[in-house]
């Protein structure tokens, strides 16, 4: 499909040769084109047909690079290529991202090479220059750059692929293929063939002895690593089982458990808080009964009450005028409103009753689980440690057979640091020889450093005390001043000191005067506003004697209402939540006597055990170990001493 393409632009070159020489309108040429096409495929069709079409559409912006290629190279073109030039311009501007260099090269080789080659150099030399500068004086400078310029400039490295297959197309072509000249060729002469030489006898290789082979400890990792990796996980054992007794058996200083005493008392002193409490009195207990000292108010709050008194007032009067005109009263609506109030509140306390003792009930069943699981774990850890006891005694046995390996490992290797023992030392003499030599010349020349230093310095300090003695000189200077004279400087506010300080006497009694009458003024505010503070005072105190007495009725009417009924769940959830006291009292009781049997039975395998080592128990095994190290520790290869325990 793509060698096709070649024929589809030389039809397109035609037709818009057909265009250029008729000048008949843009829409009516290309219908006639379309029924002329009508035996192509769509494809094929639909090509042409758009080529042509934009090749009309941007003839002003094609013609801008045609017309200059034309002047410069104008002697060896002919009218008749202009067409080609356009379609070819068109589709490296417009279309060369939809064909794809592939297509667009077997546009180009179809056509004659040597024209293309030269109008695709000029074009895409010239692109960024005055055919950027042109093309910015028909349309929007950044839309040109964007849509034409940047796509081109990211086909300019294939382009250039191109255009050198172009030179090699047209060198090719221009070169006169010579037929091939006939050589002669050599034949060999018939002689006899001579005898192989026989082979040398090989060189005998001579034999090494033989190495000894390299150990086999060099290429395994000390057997101290292992060794401190399992006294780890020992160690890591032993914590996990002290956590674990020290989570399973508490401290007697806090034992949670009471006891009966205790649990009385602590019940007792519950039941004095619990009928302290009232839940029915979420409203305002009332006023307190009043002393003789009134309470003490700020300012502030005197006006603030004084003012929210006033406002009730007021209220209380509009609600009077409306009753007095007709108005219904709320009394009964309020009234049922607090009743149904009082019943939702009931229900709310028994709702928070029974999902406390939902929590209490859910909490007793989850120690009971706990306990539970803690004995299985107890179960699996006792197993755990026999097992880990009868490895590790058989790994004590194995370590002690080590141990007298790497005994007689040490001592070879001793031997062979006792010979460089002496090298070293002769060494070490030789640098500390030299070390002395350099340090007696340091010290040399410190000392000469230090001796000049000191001199330059005492010579600043002489010539510092000569300029401090130059400067201590007295410097006397006499100016007389006169009070009544002004400075001289013919400013406009000029004036002596004694003028001065009249006009500051004068202005300082001004400002007297002034703050005397302030003072007065500020006096009178203060007695006018004490004095409306006292009359807020009495109506406030009015008012709270008034609210005491409502408060008081209020109290009596509460306490003649009967008390909050119990809900029946509630009833039952704390008959189900002392039975599960009970049970866990139960497996409390049951787990103390546990531990007992189990002590027993950890005596009776700590005998057996004894009878299975005659020899030596597991602690005397580890302390021999410990020992052993300790002494081998400074004979070990050198590769041991940075590992940790």
């Amino acid at each position: 499909m793509a060698s096709g393409y070649g024929s589809l632009a030389k039809e397109a070159i035609v037709l818009l040769d057909k265009f250029s020489a008729g000048r008949q309108c843009l829409d009516d040429f290309m219908e006639d084109v379309s029924k002329d096409l009508q035996i192509m495929a769509a494809l094929q069709k639909k090509f042409i047909l758009d080529v042509v079409s934009g090749c009309i559409e941007h003839k002003k912006l094609l013609d801008v690079v045609i017309n200059v290629f034309y002047g410069q190279n104008g002697r060896c073109l002919s009218r008749g290529d202009r067409s080609q030039f356009v379609i070819i311009c068109y589709l490296a501007t417009f279309s060369l991202d939809d064909l794809g260099l592939q297509r667009f090269s077997h546009i180009i080789k179809s056509l004659d090479v040597q024209k293309m080659h030269t109008f695709l150099t000029f074009f895409f030399t010239h692109l960024t220059t005055w055919i950027q500068e042109e093309w910015n004086s028909i349309y929007d400078a950044a839309y040109v750059e964007e849509r034409w310029i940047y796509p081109l400039l990211r086909w300019r490295p294939e382009m250039d692929i191109l255009l050198d297959q172009l030179v090699v197309k047209i060198s090719h072509g221009n070169q006169v293929m010579k037929s091939p000249i006939k050589t002669t060729e050599p034949q060999e002469f018939s002689l006899t063939k001579p005898k192989p030489l026989p082979l040398p006898v090989p060189e005998l290789i001579p034999q090494q002895e033989k190495s000894k082979p390299v150990p086999k400890s060099t290429y395994k990792a000390p057997k101290e690593m292992q060794v401190i990796k399992e006294i780890k996980q020992k160690n890591h054992q032993q914590t996990v089982e002290l956590l674990y007794e020290a989570n399973m058996k508490q401290l007697r200083c806090a034992n949670p458990h009471k006891s009966e005493h205790t649990q009385r008392v602590m019940s007792q002193i519950k039941k004095d808080l619990d009928s302290k409490l009232k839940f029915n009195s979420f409203h305002s207990s009332g006023v307190p009964p009043s002393s003789n000292k009134p309470s003490k108010l700020n300012n502030a709050a005197i006006l603030r009450q004084g003012a929210l008194f006033d406002r009730q007032v007021e209220e209380e009067l509009q609600r009077m005028e409306r009753l007095v005109e007709g108005a219904r009263e709320p009394s009964s609506f309020l009234q049922a409103q607090k009743e149904m109030r009082e019943k939702d509140l009931q229900e709310e306390l028994a709702m928070i009753e029974r999902r406390r003792l939902e929590g209490r009930i859910s909490y007793e069943e989850g120690a009971m689980a706990r306990t539970r699981l803690m004995e299985r774990n107890q179960k699996t850890a006792q197993l755990k440690k026999e097992e880990t006891a009868q490895l590790m005694r058989r790994y004590a046995e194995k370590r002690l057979q080590e141990e007298k390996e790497m005994r007689d490992l040490v001592q070879q290797v001793a031997e062979g640091h006792k010979n460089s023992k002496t090298a070293k030392e002769k060494l070490q003499k030789f640098k500390q020889s030299i070390v002395k030599e350099v340090a007696e010349q340091r010290r040399e020349l410190l000392h000469q450093a230090l001796e000049e230093a000191q001199a330059e310095l005492c010579r600043k300090f002489e010539v510092i005390r000569e300029i401090h003695a130059i400067e201590s000189l007295p410097h006397f200077r006499v100016r007389n001043f006169d009070n009544t004279e002004s400075a001289g400087h013919e400013l406009m506010g000029e004036m002596s000191l004694v003028e001065m300080k009249e006009r500051l006497g004068l202005l300082r009694e001004v400002q007297q005067t002034e703050q005397q009458e302030r003072r007065e003024h500020i006096l009178e505010e203060n007695l006018n506003k004490k004095q409306l503070l006292l009359d807020k005072l009495d109506t406030i105190n009015l008012h709270t004697r008034a609210l005491a007495q409502a408060a008081a009725i209020r109290k009596e009417e509460r306490k003649a209402r009967p008390a909050m009924v119990q809900d029946e769940t509630v009833l039952a959830l704390q008959k189900k939540l002392e039975e599960k006291k009970l049970e866990r009292q139960r497996l409390k009781q049951t787990k103390s006597k546990k531990p007992q049997t189990s002590e027993q039975a950890a005596a009776q395998t700590g005998t057996h055990t004894k009878k299975s080592l005659p020899v030596k128990s597991w602690e005397e095994l580890e302390l021999s170990l410990e020992r052993h190290l300790q002494k081998d520790a400074p004979y070990v290869v050198p590769q041991t001493k940075t590992f940790k325990t």
